[in-house]
């Protein structure tokens, strides 16, 4: 803004200055206002020069305004350009994180924790925290509705035929075998075969592009995905729409409590009764009357206090989309509480028996046996044996999501092996013959204790060894006896043999977990359509 008295003497600023604050105080207008100033030309320049002080100031004030909200954006800019988009919606559960809705932009301040990150929303000024995995960079691949960044062929193929998805259903995933590729899958319908899952493998090219067909390159993945969109060109049907994301994990109630454990036991609230566990009642409750919790009790006197915290400092440790979450405990009187994350089907061996698994499809079976080893895939990586793995210890969330739970007898290990205390009581039926006979427990009995999970799982929650108990069980197993295949249940040969693998009387010739989980990853990949190239023509 110009200034119009920059060659006005200092005085009569000054007297100008002080006839408008004379006037403010009287409230009067400055020509009905007989000021003392006797010469009428000196007068009518003082008011013309307080006039544009008066607009000056007002204006300025404006401005200082709006450079001061610039300067809280100009501020964080200088400290970080990494602008985030919302992928889910998000509402803050303690005062110092940040409610969100799925496409809303924030600047990320803080990204140095490694689950909650400190942001400014950019539209409504907010500033405060955010689950990091709610996020991605803005126009980043990870930023798209189709891009699904960790997800297998099997869980890809779960995802897509959920009932509502229409024919046209897709999804882009990294390539399980080529680091710089990707892979296209795609839900289909076929007379006599009803709806299925096809796969397209996306190649790089040289110069950054992507391509199906070599007939047709894209400089992008966005580029690919809209082209396809548009016209099928030779896919098996015209991208219709991207697969719903399911909501990712949460490791933590709030981000307070992301440090600290402990919790007060008023904060939760015990709704019904879920069952019995090994050392006490499991309950369904809520954390603040909004998280859905579970909630695991101590039966006083089965177990001391601090091996029960052990347990829970374990499973705090550990994290992986296949192992429950534990959120925090409450310690301080007893029963002690654990809380952990809610599954909303129960146990398997339960949902085996007397819920929907029981309609389960030979497939979905191969998929939770995929899960759990995953899972367990990740202990072994860690050093960390289970000693009691079983489907009762296995929880089944919505569409058939398997988490491994119950790590009270777990122990992590320096050595190879854990020899427990004298008199710690194991499922016989579970467990390795070593193990019951030497006390000696590793994770190659953790894959003995798999063997049996497999059994329970492909017949529906049979007990294992029906008809035995434990001493006959430790007996014939000694002497070289092996469940046989079951001949009520559709268990193919390869997988029959597979358990006899988990069960060789030599741990060391056992498979090991990475071995198990890749195999049914794959499994009954070649009765299925490949992934397939589009006509060129």
């Amino acid at each position: 803004m110009e200034v119009p008295w920059t060659d006005t003497p200092p005085t009569q600023i000054r007297e100008a200055c002080k006839l408008g604050r004379i006037l403010s105080d009287r409230g009067r207008h400055p020509v009905s206002y007989r000021y003392r100033i006797s010469n009428p030309v000196k007068r009518i320049r003082l008011l013309s020069l307080h006039v544009c002080i008066l607009s000056y100031s007002f204006f300025a004030s404006v401005e200082r305004r709006s450079l001061d909200q610039d300067r809280i954006l100009f501020s964080h800019s200088q400290r970080s350009n990494k602008i985030v988009v919302a992928l889910y919606n998000y509402t803050a559960r303690e005062s110092t994180d940040v409610s969100f809705m799925k496409g809303d932009r924030m600047e990320v301040l803080d990204d140095s924790e490694p689950d909650w990150w400190r942001v400014l929303h950019l539209t409504t000024l907010q500033e405060g925290l955010i689950p990091w995995n709610f996020v991605a960079v803005e126009r980043s691949v990870e930023s798209e509705d189709w891009f699904f960044e960790n997800v297998s062929r099997k869980e890809a193929g779960k995802l897509l035929l959920v009932d509502e998805n229409p024919r046209g259903t897709f999804l882009v995933r990294p390539s399980e075998h080529n680091p710089r590729g990707y892979s296209l899958s795609v839900k289909d319908w076929e007379e006599g075969r009803g709806h299925h899952v096809k796969h397209y493998k996306i190649k790089p090219l040289d110069n950054g592009g992507f391509f199906i067909a070599t007939n047709q390159t894209f400089s992008s993945l966005p580029a690919l995905v809209m082209a396809y969109s548009k016209n099928a060109l030779g896919l098996c049907h015209v991208l219709s729409k991207p697969c719903p994301k399911p909501q990712p994990d949460m490791w933590d109630l709030g981000p307070e409590l992301r440090d600290k454990w402990e919790i007060n036991r008023n904060e939760i609230q015990l709704i019904s009764e879920l069952g019995n566990g090994n050392f006490g009642k499991v309950y369904y409750g809520k954390w603040r009357n909004k998280i859905e919790v579970a909630v695991k009790t101590l039966r006083p006197g089965t177990m001391s206090t601090e091996a029960f915290l052990q347990e829970a400092a374990i499973m705090k440790q550990f994290r992986h989309r296949h192992l429950v979450a534990l959120y925090a405990v409450c310690s301080k009187e007893e029963p002690i509480y654990i809380v952990q994350e809610y599954m909303c089907n129960g146990s398997l061996l339960d949902f085996l028996r007397k819920g929907d698994g029981k309609y389960m499809q030979f497939e979905d079976l191969i998929y939770i046996a995929a899960q759990v080893a995953s899972g367990m895939e990740y202990l072994e990586s860690k050093q960390l044996i289970h000693r009691d793995l079983a489907a009762r210890n296995v929880l089944i969330g919505e569409k058939n999501k398997a988490k491994i739970c119950d790590f009270g007898l777990a122990r992590v290990i320096e050595d190879d092996e854990y020899c427990p205390k004298q008199g710690s009581r194991f499922p016989v039926k579970w467990t390795a013959p070593e193990a019951i006979v030497y006390g000696r427990f590793s994770i190659k009995s953790d894959v003995w204790s798999y063997g049996i999970l497999l059994m329970e799982l492909f017949t529906y929650g049979q007990v294992p060894y029906p008809g035995m108990h434990g001493r006959e069980v430790i007996e014939q197993v000694d002497k070289g006896y092996r469940m046989p295949k079951p001949l009520n249940h559709p268990l193919p040969d390869s997988i029959y043999r597979l358990m006899l693998q988990c069960w060789d009387a030599s741990p060391e010739k056992r498979p090991t977990f990475e071995f198990l989980n890749h195999y049914f990853e794959s499994f009954n990949v070649t009765s299925e359509i490949p992934y397939l190239e589009p006509p060129t023509d």
